[in-house]
């Protein structure tokens, strides 16, 4: 009886965060692409799923217009490095960074400091990830920042901590992963 009483709330919590991502997303036309691997992210194996929904569906609501790269350009996102592939871990993309975000020391999905975009065969880059940062002076705590449960990876060519959110490309290694062998720095 306790184990039908827990999956109920397993399930209604389910419910409630798949409804709250698309109540975040039901006043927006569709903007990427809607097949095969360039879907919403899974987010069964995050402990906190409604407050991961939550957090996805509005990273993808205030990312949505850079799809098209000029708008992310526009809106002040720099090119810091062309597609790398990371020894040990594997491919990541292009990374675009907003300074002016990227050191305000402010960890908010509502202003994501970098957009990883990852190559395509046509030659136009398509959004994959957004980035979260933390320079390292403004940090005073001892362990790295965490965001829905996941610690921030040390970034020490560029002096800060970073976070990985696999919104637009899913990532079979998980959300916050650093890397994404979906992404192809040859394409």
């Amino acid at each position: 009886m306790r184990t039908t009483f827990l999956k109920e709330v397993a399930s209604r919590i389910t419910l409630a965060a798949w409804a709250t991502l698309l109540a975040a997303c039901v006043d927006q036309p569709p903007l990427a692409p809607v097949s095969g691997e360039w879907t919403t992210p899974q987010l069964t194996w995050l402990p906190q799923a409604a407050e991961a929904a939550t957090t996805v569906a509005t990273l993808r609501r205030v990312t949505a217009r850079y799809h098209n790269l000029d708008a992310a350009l526009a809106d002040g996102f720099v090119f810091l490095h062309p597609c790398e592939e990371r020894p040990g871990e594997g491919p990541v993309g292009t990374v675009y960074v907003n300074f002016e975000r990227a050191s305000d020391g402010v960890i908010d999905p509502e202003l994501p400091d970098a957009l990883v975009y990852a190559p395509s065969r046509n030659g136009r880059p398509k959004l994959a990830a957004v980035e979260l940062v933390m320079p390292y002076d403004l940090w005073d705590e001892e362990e790295a920042p965490i965001f829905l449960g996941e610690s921030f990876e040390e970034e020490d060519e560029f002096g800060v901590f970073g976070l990985h959110v696999w919104v637009w490309l899913n990532n079979p290694n998980g959300l916050l992963a650093e890397s994404n062998p979906r992404v192809s720095c040859e394409a």
